[in-house]
Formats: structure tokens, C-alpha cells, sequence
């Protein structure tokens, strides 16, 4: 069912060839739909006007006999195409405008576009037709408010005119005990997008124009004033490219690593096991921590089963998510390895990135034996594979006819946040590891900061606040990103959060769901 949502007040003269126009384009794209229209305290002809067509078109009309402004009335629409549906991942709303300033031809590329997965279309009014007939300052404002609610991705924020998938109006309201849109007129709008976007898998854009030339009335937009409140808005909106924050994400954990598929996956609910760290201090408050070979195996804090999933944020926008899991458990060349996998997937408008990051390490002594990281972005895809011989001291990357030396006991940057979570982290402690598997990017180095309790998957946690960093690297570790990673402060010191800092902004990983063994070792 698509739900068309027109908020309407003193719209007579073009209200019911607008209702009309809708009726003919379902009718050529068959689909399924419903008008559900508000009369904001309209003092014109508009109530009989609605009441005419209400006996012809499958239509509702809403009235409230006081006029309560357009984001309350477009609200209460979206609100209602929510209470109606009983299948919201596939019902969707679109939001039109009754003076014709939308064009309802353009919603049929606008269904389309999420019928092929989108989860919010954006018609941008780039186009303007009898501009003449505006005026100058209209004109002005009507170039210069989006750019200051600039949003990722989007030229024009405000036109209005979208089309959801209610699912993503579901999510955007839980939780929320405040109106959904705070402001009013365009910033309205752009506030809108805002909100549904954070929650949108996918968003595409079509371009639409604005019709002046066929406005039956003046204005009642004030242009100074709108301009006023897009400037007082703006921090709401602050955001870079999303396809930058999405790529950001996906080098995170960039493994660059190699796996061979020969291996059968076989789930073991014995405890996984690791060689304990071994640690000295050698100056005030810094340890060093290389774990000695040979040690006596030691169960770790996480079993076969366990998996975790996280949402990605960039500020106010939901990009995606990952999700860490402890698969199984393997042989790689005669040894008994863990199996880890990272998977990020995640896409806005035009970009789209899907990773995966597998890794396996010794079961016993915690040393990495394999990698594979295969990536599909914006249509292209790779895929790297390298091979670690920790006994021998090297390690080849497939497809290159060299061999690399490597650390005595590496590990590659997915097995290194499993393998943090072995190591005794007191606050206020600076502890250096020589393990990346690639030497020159040695010391690994994580300082234990403080103590503090935060709200993840449905829960409160006590965790531990620790920055990890590699000062020859670089990504979500490097020195100037100033990463923060909180544990919980218990026996399994799961990961809750992860935070990292770039040149456009901040990129936050945060635990979402946990999926536990029935027994953790």
C-alpha cells in the first residue's frame, strides 16, 4: 500500500486537481494506494471541495477545526500511514504538497526507486518553472536554506517532497516521547530528512521541479524568516560526505588478510584458549607486553557462538552496521585455529560498501595463521589473502611472489580486539604490544583512562575506557584519529564501543545486539 500524505490549508483552488492528478498516475502504474489528506483550519472552500472527491478516490480526510502549522499536520499524516499499515517494510508514504509546487508524475519514479531496495527517495526541487512569478527574496532563500541544512549527500533538503518506506518512520519514532519535527516550513522538511535518514539503509534521489507557474495563490512563506531559523538550525545538520564516513568504517578493521574456503567450519562448544600476556614494567606507568611462548593455555573470555552486532553512527546518521562473531573452529596446516569474522555492510544515496573480514589464529597460542578481507564498493570488488607461518617468522600475501618477515607472535587487526580482551588493563596504566603482524607498524599501544558506566543493548554497563593507538599507522588507530574503546568491566570484557575521530568528523560503532553461547568458558 502506498500511502500519499497531502497537508492542506486554503487550498481550493488546486487541492482537487492535485487529488485528481494522483488518481491518474496509479492508475497507468497500478499500484496500490490511498490519499490521506488534513485540512489545517482551512477558512476557504477547501472542506467541500474534499468532500467531493472523498466520494470518488480512495481517500481520508482529516480536519482540525484549529490551525496547528504544517509540520504538525504533516506529522500527523506520516503518524497515521504508520497506524494504518500492517506491513510496514513494505508500505511506504510519500509527502505532497496541494498547490502544485510538487509534481505528482514524479512519484512513480519515486515508488520505483524503492521497490528496488531504496528505504528513502528525496525529490531535490532543483528545477524551477515560471521562476519569474516569485520573488526575489523567495527566490534568495529558497537557494541559500539548504545550504545551510546541508545533509550528506543532498543538494536540497527542503523541497518536501519524499517518499519512505514506514519501517523507517516506525524506528525514527520508538522511543521518542517529543513530536518528531521540532521546527516549522522548510527547515520542516529538512528536519524530516534528517531524522528518517539516520535510520535509512538506503537513500536515493530523484529530481523533481518546482512549478510556480502554476501557483493559484501567493506565497505564505516568509523568506527572511526562513532563512533565520535554517541559520539557528544548522548545527542539527552539521554532517560531511556519507560516502567518506561509510569508507571510514569499512577501514576500521581493515584486515588485510587471506583465508583459503578448503577448511570446513566446524562448531565446537569447547572453550577457546590462548596463551596468557606476559607483562613488566619498564618505566613509570608504561608495561611492556609481548606473551611468552609456550605458556600454559588459558581460557579466554568469549566461546564458538558468540556474536555481536553494532550500529554505525557519523553524528545524528545511522550508516550501517557490523557485526563480530566467533565462528568455529578450524585446522590451518595441522594446527587447531579459532575462526573470527567481521562483517561491516552499509550505503547511502550513490554509495554502498560491503566487507569481509575473516581471521583465524591458533587456538592455543593466540598467533594469527591466516586472513581474508573481501570488499565490494560501489559496484567494484577485491579481495586480499595472505598467509602467516608465526614458527618461521614470515608471512606471503596470494598473488604476490614475495615473503614478508613477521612479528614471533602477530596477529591482524580483528583477532587484536578479541585478543585485547585477554589482557589485564589496570586504569592508568600505558601498555605497549609488539604484535601487528606487520612490523613496522609496531608498537601497538593501548592506555587504560578511566572508569564509566554507559547505556548499549538494552542495558547499563560499568566498562573500562582505554585508547588504543599505532603511531606508525594509520585509519581508525592512527595518533591523530584519538580513538576511544570502552569494555565492559567484567569477566568477559565485551567490546560496547568503539569511537574514533577523522578529518570530517566522528565515527562511532556502538553494541547493539549480543548473541552468547547458553555457557561462556
Amino acid at each position: 500500500m502506498i500511502y500519499v500524505c497531502v497537508p492542506v490549508h486554503n487550498e481550493a483552488r488546486t487541492v482537487g486537481l492535485v487529488l485528481w492528478k494522483v488518481r491518474q498516475v496509479f492508475t497507468a502504474f497500478q499500484r496500490e494506494y490511498q490519499l490521506l489528506v488534513l485540512d489545517d483550519g482551512s477558512t476557504d472552500d477547501t472542506p467541500q471541495v474534499l468532500a467531493s472527491y472523498a466520494k470518488v478516490l480512495p481517500m481520508t480526510v482529516v480536519t482540525h477545526t484549529q490551525r496547528g502549522g504544517y509540520a504538525r499536520s504533516l506529522e500527523a499524516l506520516l503518524r497515521l500511514a504508520l497506524q494504518r499499515t500492517d506491513r510496514p517494510k513494505r508500505d511506504c508514504a510519500i509527502t505532497l504538497h496541494a498547490d502544485f509546487a510538487h509534481s505528482p508524475e514524479r512519484m512513480e519514479e519515486m515508488v520505483k526507486h524503492l521497490e528496488s531496495g531504496a528505504d528513502l527517495v528525496v525529490a531535490e526541487q532543483l528545477e524551477e518553472r515560471g521562476e519569474e512569478r516569485a520573488s526575489r527574496a523567495r527566490r534568495l532563500a529558497r537557494r541559500w536554506a539548504p545550504r545551510l541544512l546541508r545533509l550528506p549527500g543532498l543538494r536540497d533538503t527542503m523541497s518536501g517532497f519524499l517518499a519512505l518506506r514506514l519501517i523507517v518512520l516506525r524506528q525514527a519514532l520508538r522511543g521518542e516521547a517529543t513530536p518528531l519535527l521540532l521546527m516549522d516550513g522548510w527547515c520542516a522538511n529538512a528536519e524530516l530528512v534528517a531524522r528518517l535518514g539516520r535510520h535509512a539503509r538506503r537513500i536515493e534521489i530523484v529530481v523533481a521541479a518546482t512549478r510556480y507557474d502554476l501557483a493559484q495563490r501567493p506565497s505564505r512563506v516568509r523568506p527572511w524568516r526562513q532563512l533565520l531559523e535554517a541559520w539557528r538550525a544548522r548545527p542539527l545538520f552539521r554532517a560531511a560526505r556519507t560516502a567518506v564516513t561509510l569508507l571510514a568504517i569499512a577501514t576500521t578493521v581493515r584486515a588485510q588478510s587471506d583465508s583459503a574456503r578448503g577448511d570446513s567450519t566446524r562448531r565446537d562448544s569447547a572453550a577457546v584458549t590462548a596463551s596468557p600476556p606476559a607483562a613488566s614494567v619498564t618505566a613509570p606507568g608504561v608495561v611492556t607486553a609481548p606473551p611468552p611462548a609456550g605458556a600454559t593455555p588459558t581460557v579466554v573470555p568469549f566461546a564458538v557462538g558468540e556474536r555481536l552486532v553494532y550500529g554505525a553512527r557519523y553524528g545524528p546518521f545511522s550508516v550501517g552496521t557490523a557485526t563480530m562473531q566467533v565462528a568455529g573452529i578450524d585446522t590451518v596446516r595441522g594446527v587447531e585455529t579459532v575462526h573470527f569474522v567481521f562483517l561491516i555492510d552499509g550505503g547511502a544515496l550513490w554509495y554502498h560498501i560491503h566487507q569481509n573480514l575473516e581471521s583465524w589464529v591458533g587456538r592455543h597460542d593466540f598467533h594469527s595463521r591466516r586472513f581474508l578481507n573481501q570488499t565490494v564498493e560501489k559496484g567494484k570488488s577485491w579481495e586480499r589473502r595472505f598467509e602467516i607461518y608465526p614458527d618461521s617468522g614470515f608471512y606471503r600475501e596470494a598473488g604476490r611472489d614475495t615473503t614478508m618477515p613477521t612479528v614471533a607472535d602477530p596477529l591482524d587487526d580483528a583477532a587484536f580486539l578479541y585478543w585485547i580482551r585477554t589482557v589485564p588493563l589496570e586504569v592508568g596504566k600505558r601498555y605497549e604490544y609488539n604484535r601487528y603482524f606487520r612490523p613496522e607498524r609496531n608498537p601497538v599501544i593501548v592506555e587504560v583512562l578511566k572508569r564509566e558506566r554507559v547505556g548499549a543493548a538494552g542495558r547499563k554497563w560499568n566498562t573500562i575506557v582505554v585508547r588504543p593507538r599505532i603511531p606508525n599507522g594509520g585509519g581508525i588507530f592512527a595518533e591523530k584519529a584519538d580513538a576511544r574503546m570502552w569494555l565492559s568491566d567484567d569477566s568477559l570484557r565485551v567490546m560496547i564501543g568503539l569511537q574514533s575521530n577523522f578529518s570530517f568528523g566522528q565515527v562511532t560503532l556502538k553494541l547493539k545486539e549480543i548473541d552468547s553461547p547458553p555457557e561462556h568458558p
